[in-house]
C-alpha cells in the first residue's frame, strides 16, 4: 500500500509553519491573491447578507439614542460633553458627527458604518486564519464568524464595538506581517491599528497579550529586532491613546450600574454569542482547537480567554465585563474551531492524495460546517434584529404623540429610560410638543442629561395639555418616582385623560381642570 503523504493545506493545519515559509508554501503551490480575496470575501459577503437586511427595522435603544444625540449636538456642544462623560470614545462620535452630515440620521444609516465594520471583520477572520494556517481555515473561520447571531446584533447597532473587532483583527494581521517582513511601514501600521483598537473600545486592546507572545517567539526564533520594533509600535499606539486614557479614569463612574455576579459568568457563552447551542459548540470545539493550533495557540488563547477572565476579576472596581464590550474574542473563537476541523479533515481519509481529493473533501466541509451552524444559529439571528424585549417601546409612542398632538401642547418625562432624549429622536422630523418643564438643555450642562424646571407650577403656566411620557413600570402610577414639587403641582392643575400602555411605557394626556 502506498505510504499516505499529508496535503499541503493538513500540514499547515498541524504544524504551523513560520512566515517566511509558509508564504513561500502558497507561492510554491499556487496559492496566492487568489485564495487571498477569496479569503476575505466570502465571509464579508456572508456577514453582510445576515447583517445588512432589516438594518432599520429595529428601533434604537438607549446606548444608540446617545450615539445619536453625541453625534449630531455642535462640536463645541461635544467637546463640553466629553469632558464630562464617553472621552473614551469620543473618536467614534466625531466619526459619526462626520457620517451623520453626509448620511443622515435614520436608524439604517446611524448603523450602516457597523455594518460594514462587521463585514469587514468577517474578511479579516478569513484573511488571518489563511495566514496562521490555510486558505480553508481562513474561509471556515471567517464564514463561522459571519453568521454568529451577535455579530448581527452588534453589526446594527450604532455603537462602537464592531470597529473594536475591526481594528483588532487588523492589529494582528499587522503583527504577522510586520514579523514576516519587517520594516519602518508595516511597524508603524500595526502601531497605528493598536491606536485605532484603542479608539474603538479600550477593552480591546486586551489583544495585545497575545501579540507578546508572538514577539516572543520571533525572538526565539532568531529575530534580533522583533521585541525592539513591536515595543517602539505598541508605544506609538499608546501614547496615541494615553491622553483619551488618562481622561477616561475621571469618568470610570459612569459604568458603576454594572453589577457583575457570579450568575453573569455562566450565562457567557450564551450572552456573547447570542445562544446556548451556539456559544457553547463553539467553546467546546475552540478548547479542542486549543491543541492543534500550534505556535499560535497561545495567541488565540490569550485573546479568546483571558479578557473575559480579567474583566470578570476586576468587575467590582472596573465594571467592564459586558459581552459587547468583549465582542471582538470572537474571532479567536471562531479560528480555534476552524483550526480543529481543518485538522480532523486532514485524518477523515488517509488514502486522500494531495490534490484534486483533497480540494474537493476540504471545500465540502468548510460548506457543510458553515451551512450547519448557520442552521442552528438562523432562530437566534432573526432574534438579534428584533426590538430589544426589555426596552421602551418609544418608536410607538412617538406615533400616538404625533397623531394626537395639538398646537401649544406640552410634553413631560417620567422614569430612568431616558426618556427625554429617545422622544426627542423619535420626533426628529415631525412637530413635537415643547418640553415644558427643562429648565437647563443638555448642551448647557455638558452632559446627557438636562434640568429640570425648579419651579414647575410657573414653567406649567400657559399649557392646557400636556402629554405625560412614563416608563414606569409594574402597573404603578406613571407619576411614580417624580420630584414630590413636580408632581403636586401636576395633580393639582390637571386630570388624567387618554391613557395608551405600550411596552415598557405609557402615554397619557393630562388636560387642564
Amino acid at each position: 500500500m502506498t505510504a499516505y503523504t499529508p496535503s499541503v493545506d493538513e500540514t499547515a493545519a498541524q504544524e504551523p509553519e513560520d512566515d517566511a515559509s509558509s508564504e513561500h508554501r502558497r507561492s510554491a503551490d499556487g496559492v496566492g491573491r487568489g485564495s487571498a480575496w477569496l479569503a476575505f470575501l466570502l465571509p464579508a459577503l456572508v456577514a453582510a447578507a445576515c447583517v445588512v437586511p432589516g438594518l432599520g427595522g429595529r428601533q434604537l435603544w438607549r446606548d444608540e439614542h446617545a450615539t445619536w444625540w453625541a453625534s449630531t449636538i455642535s462640536w463645541h456642544d461635544l467637546g463640553r460633553l466629553i469632558g464630562s462623560i464617553d472621552v473614551v470614545i469620543a473618536p467614534y462620535y466625531a466619526a459619526m458627527h462626520l457620517w451623520i452630515d453626509v448620511a443622515g440620521d435614520s436608524a439604517a444609516m446611524l448603523r450602516l458604518p457597523e455594518a460594514l465594520a462587521m463585514a469587514v471583520s468577517a474578511g479579516l477572520v478569513g484573511l488571518l486564519g489563511r495566514r496562521m494556517f490555510a486558505v480553508r481555515t481562513g474561509v471556515l473561520a471567517g464564514l463561522l464568524f459571519a453568521v454568529v447571531p451577535m455579530v448581527t446584533r452588534y453589526g446594527q447597532e450604532a455603537r462602537p464595538y464592531a470597529f473594536a473587532t475591526m481594528f483588532a483583527l487588523l492589529a494582528t494581521l499587522w503583527l504577522i506581517r510586520a514579523l514576516d517582513k519587517p520594516s519602518l511601514r508595516n511597524w508603524t501600521l500595526y502601531g497605528l491599528a493598536i491606536a485605532a483598537t484603542g479608539f474603538s473600545h479600550l477593552v480591546a486592546m486586551a489583544v495585545l497579550a497575545g501579540h507578546v507572545w508572538l514577539v516572543f517567539l520571533a525572538k526565539k526564533r532568531g529575530d534580533r529586532i522583533a521585541h525592539y520594533a513591536f515595543a517602539g509600535a505598541a508605544l506609538l499606539g499608546l501614547s496615541i491613546t494615553f491622553p483619551m486614557v488618562a481622561q477616561g479614569t475621571g469618568q470610570s463612574g459612569q459604568i458603576a450600574w454594572n453589577v457583575t455576579t457570579t450568575k453573569d459568568l455562566t450565562q457567557f457563552p450564551d450572552t456573547l454569542f447570542g445562544s446556548w447551542i451556539t456559544g457553547g459548540a463553539v467553546m467546546a470545539l475552540g478548547v479542542v482547537g486549543l491543541m492543534v493550533a500550534g505556535r499560535y495557540s497561545v495567541l488565540l488563547a490569550a485573546w479568546a480567554v483571558l479578557p473575559p477572565v480579567l474583566t470578570f476579576l476586576t468587575a467590582n472596581q472596573l465594571h467592564l465585563f459586558l459581552p459587547r464590550y468583549l465582542l471582538f474574542t470572537i474571532p479567536a473563537w471562531t479560528l480555534l474551531v476552524a483550526a480543529a476541523l481543518t485538522r480532523l479533515v486532514g485524518r477523515l481519509d488517509p488514502e486522500v492524495r494531495r490534490g484534486t481529493g483533497v480540494q474537493v473533501l476540504s471545500g465540502l466541509l468548510v460548506a457543510a460546517v458553515a451551512a450547519g451552524y448557520a442552521f442552528v444559529a438562523w432562530p437566534a439571528i432573526g432574534d438579534a434584529k428584533k426590538d430589544l424585549p426589555m426596552e421602551p417601546d418609544f418608536r410607538g409612542a412617538a406615533n400616538v404623540v404625533a397623531a394626537g398632538e395639538k398646537p401649544g401642547d406640552g410634553m413631560i418625562f417620567n422614569g430612568g429610560m431616558s426618556e427625554r432624549r429617545a422622544m426627542a429622536y423619535e420626533l426628529r422630523d415631525r412637530k413635537a410638543p415643547k418640553d415644558v418643564l427643562m429648565e437647563y438643555t443638555p448642551q448647557e450642562n455638558g452632559s446627557y442629561g438636562a434640568t429640570e424646571c425648579r419651579k414647575p407650577a410657573s414653567c406649567l403656566k400657559g399649557t392646557d395639555r400636556l402629554w405625560l411620557i412614563s416608563t414606569v413600570s409594574d402597573g404603578r402610577p406613571p407619576l411614580t418616582g417624580m420630584n414630590e414639587k413636580t408632581a403636586a403641582a401636576i395633580e393639582k392643575s390637571f386630570k388624567a385623560g387618554r391613557t395608551v400602555k405600550l411596552n415598557h411605557i405609557v402615554v397619557r394626556v393630562l388636560e387642564r381642570k
